[in-house]
């Protein structure tokens, strides 16, 4: 969710490796921005691809993806129905894939994603456990032609940011990964949604202020009054469209739990 930052996060990628393509899901919304981001890694032009979140159960955009055939493993960055919906339905068309993410009740033919093993040796891609925007999120780290790129999910979005979507995302392990994909400097990211950017690290350092911003906001609620969730929403977020609190409680819960404060 986008609160008061609409923009990008830094400056967006001017091109991608030629082993990347996007494919962008027909789902745009408030919480997707133009889509979910389905992405195609590819070693070689015989080589079977890597899929990372297929997006929801769209026919067409599943076959859209199966077009970019033969793929050898689907990759999940987090269990979200607007990333991994469509991820049987795809496994399907592949003829049986394997789909491999954090929480295993998204896995299919294969084991969870866990350690630091390559999860595939001719992309180079690594496993980066990001908690926080939800607890199974992850990230992936892809090395390839001497070129490098992070795949964020919604840990870091293309434009925006991302709700703590409490109470199974925490603020404080948000915080811990955005520490740790600032260290990507000069990386580009690949998010779930929105345009690809130019340096994840930089993105996660914005976003690592703009945090530290709101609770500073959420502090400052608090002492003047604000006991509930709603109560400082209603304060911090309040040049945000009201059809879209709900999503900015989970955060401001999250904010809350990180500060000590007690919630009804």
């Amino acid at each position: 969710m986008g609160g008061r930052v609409t923009g990008a996060a830094g400056a967006l990628a001017e091109e991608l490796p030629g082993w990347v393509s996007l494919l962008r899901a027909p789902n745009p919304g408030p919480m997707t921005l133009d889509g979910t981001n389905t992405w195609v890694l590819r070693a070689a032009p015989d080589a079977p691809a890597v899929v990372v979140d297929p997006g929801p159960a769209d026919e067409t955009h599943l076959a859209a993806i199966a077009a970019h055939g033969p793929v050898g493993l689907v990759l999940i960055t987090h269990g979200h129905p607007d990333h991994t919906e469509g991820a049987p339905r795809l496994s399907e068309l592949l003829g049986g894939v394997p789909v491999r993410a954090a929480d295993p009740a998204h896995a299919l033919g294969a084991a969870p994603l866990t350690g630091d093993a390559p999860l595939d040796e001719s992309l180079g891609i690594r496993l980066l456990t990001t908690p926080g925007h939800t607890a199974d999120s992850v990230c992936f780290l892809v090395e390839h032609d001497g070129e490098r790129v992070v795949l964020t999910g919604d840990t870091i979005l293309g434009r925006g940011t991302t709700v703590v979507a409490h109470p199974d995302g925490h603020l404080g392990d948000y915080l811990s990964s955005l520490e740790l994909l600032s260290t990507y400097r000069g990386v580009p990211a690949l998010p779930g949604h929105g345009p690809a950017l130019a340096d994840c690290g930089a993105a996660a350092e914005f976003y690592l202020a703009h945090r530290r911003a709101r609770l500073d906001q959420v502090r400052a609620a608090v002492a003047a009054g604000a006991t509930t969730a709603p109560e400082v929403v209603a304060v911090v977020y309040a040049d945000v469209d009201r059809s879209l609190w709900w999503a900015a409680e989970w955060s401001v819960r999250a904010q809350l739990e990180h500060l000590g404060v007690e919630q009804p």
